[in-house]
């Protein structure tokens, strides 16, 4: 007979992890059930990390496990509503901002860091913001509690023990195959071991390595979606120095331009101050960039990294922002043997391909050891080839340095959490005791809106008495 719970959650992600930490936290008889197609967190070990070569392992440890992608990324905390995600417009801004505040109240109790940076820093967040404005770009001020690499993953270590200590069932190395739905309600899930397990409320929180798969269920379930915000970008590498006065004020300068010859949107995401870039696969061995930063000094390099994305909304008939994010991702891997690509902003400019002899005369030195020198506009469209361009060069009037020919660029960066699922209020799909939140939905996008997220449907479910 198939076991029978209170609430399955698929996917062990922030909003997963918090969901199941606050249904205990207020009811320690319900029955849970967290279901992950990834390793618990003590399991999840990149040997690329020793061997500077990927092993193409599935699950890949770095996007998948416990904790989700956000074990092995430097662990910013935005505490803001206007930063990483669409809660305030779901829930009204002052609900978003309480949730944010009972998130870091979680984050804080398992030994996050009680530094915040972008506070106190009236002076020199004026003078950014005047020089931003000068450029046409828009700061959006965003305190933000950095983790770092090594210290959040210690932090979701104690947040797994304490949800096996409570009694949250957890299943790893176990990927759900399918939500099942009987008299257009969900009743439970079939997992790819042919298992199945059953309750009245299901939540789905596979974060952006599992919203493609989220994506064909409600293809094939009729849950309702629609095509979201496509981001498509680089990562752009410089050194230290050049990013020093914001890295110190900001940590994570957050800035939005829209760009003259398009009027497209582009936006910085996910600032590494002496961090260092890094690959990222997913399922079908899809190899996009990111970017990591330690709190550790040993860890430290001299090189600043963040993410440039262009957002692009597309009209019907486009239905599948997500493929398309897919396809310009294997031109690149196409072109450098399933690795990441890396051009010189000088090259990029004049359309030439960077080659290992240019790039040894600068002063910049990839922190990505097996970046293949290349040519992004092999790759990336016109359209946002222009884009990227304006924007580093309004960057640099708030940053000089940003637009100099050394400056690394790499490609592709994409964010998988272009489909967006249609909720209500309190994160219930259309179909009845279906929850679908965080970034494979396309509600959140960052760590602390996924894990606001998940407190509150934990909340909406708990109000229910089911």
């Amino acid at each position: 007979m198939a076991e029978q719970y209170d609430v399955i959650i698929v996917g062990a992600g922030p909003g997963g992890i918090f969901c199941a930490y606050e249904l205990k936290e207020k009811n320690p008889q319900i029955r849970v059930l967290l279901l992950e197609k990834g390793h618990s967190i003590e399991r999840r070990h990149c040997p690329k990390r020793k061997t500077k070569k990927c092993n193409n392992c599935k699950p890949c440890a770095i996007t998948t496990g416990f904790a989700g992608a956000g074990a092995f990324s430097d662990g910013k905390l935005s505490l803001s509503p206007d930063v990483g995600g669409t809660l305030p417009d779901i829930l009204g801004y002052e609900k978003a901002r309480e949730l944010i505040e009972r998130s870091d109240g979680v984050y804080l109790k398992f030994g996050a860091d009680t530094n915040v940076y972008g506070v106190g820093k009236e002076k020199e967040i004026r003078e950014i913001r005047a020089k931003a404005i000068g450029a046409n770009l828009k700061l959006v001020e965003c305190p933000i509690r950095h983790l770092g690499t090594e210290k959040g993953y210690e932090i979701y270590q104690k947040l797994q023990k304490h949800l096996e200590e409570v009694g949250v069932e957890m299943r790893f190395d176990d990927p759900v195959r399918q939500i099942l739905i009987e008299d257009g309600r969900a009743v439970g899930v079939q997992t790819e071991k042919d298992e199945e397990f059953y309750a009245p409320r299901i939540v789905v929180a596979v974060g952006r390595d599992g919203a493609d798969w989220l994506s064909g269920q409600c293809e094939k379930l009729g849950i309702d979606s629609r095509a979201g915000t496509v981001d498509i970008g680089v990562r752009v590498e410089v050194r230290d120095e050049i990013m020093q006065f914001l890295n110190e004020n900001l940590y994570e300068a957050k800035l939005i331009y829209y760009t003259p010859t398009f009027d497209d949107k582009v936006r910085t995401f996910c600032t590494n101050p002496s961090g260092e870039v890094a690959t990222e696969y997913y399922d079908d061995n899809l190899a996009v960039v990111n970017g990591h930063a330690y709190k550790s000094q040993k860890y430290k390099t001299n090189n600043t990294n963040f993410a440039l994305l262009v957002s692009k909304n597309f009209t019907k008939p486009f239905r599948t922002p997500i493929e398309y994010g897919k396809k310009i991702a294997q031109l690149s891997n196409m072109l450098c043997g399933n690795r990441i690509m890396v051009q010189t902003f000088g090259d990029f400019r004049r359309g030439r391909r960077s080659t290992e002899d240019r790039m040894c005369r600068n002063n910049l030195i990839p922190t990505l050891k097996d970046a293949v020198p290349g040519d992004l506009s092999l790759v990336l469209p016109h359209r946002i080839m222009v884009d990227l361009e304006e924007m580093i060069f309004a960057l640099d009037k708030v940053t000089p340095g940003i637009a100099s020919d050394e400056t690394l660029l790499y490609g592709v960066e994409v964010k998988f959490y272009s489909n967006r699922v249609v909720v209500n209020n309190e994160f219930e799909t259309s179909v009845k005791g279906l929850y679908a939140i965080g970034d494979g939905a396309g509600i959140t996008r960052g760590l602390q809106q996924a894990s606001a997220n998940g407190l509150y449907v934990a909340d909406c479910i708990l109000q229910k008495g089911e």
